[in-house]
């Protein structure tokens, strides 16, 4: 009888020691993203869009993937 107390006053410290680490941490997730600035005003800061278009070459059929046997 006192292993089953014992052990059910254990159980119950451990759910509440869970439930309040658990329970702060979106709270920092939420300040962190928070302070964060949208792509779009990123953008506009680093002046993204006076940068030149870059041509890219398809090269997939100039170094195609091995076929499986």
């Amino acid at each position: 009888m006192t292993r089953f107390l014992v052990a059910s006053f254990v159980v119950l410290a451990l759910i509440v020691a869970a439930a309040t680490i658990f329970r702060g941490q979106p709270r920092a997730i939420e300040l962190s993203t928070a302070a964060m600035p949208s792509l779009i005003e990123l953008h506009t800061m680093a002046g993204v869009h006076r940068l030149p278009d870059q041509d890219i070459d398809d090269q997939s059929l100039i170094f195609p993937a091995k076929a499986k046997q």
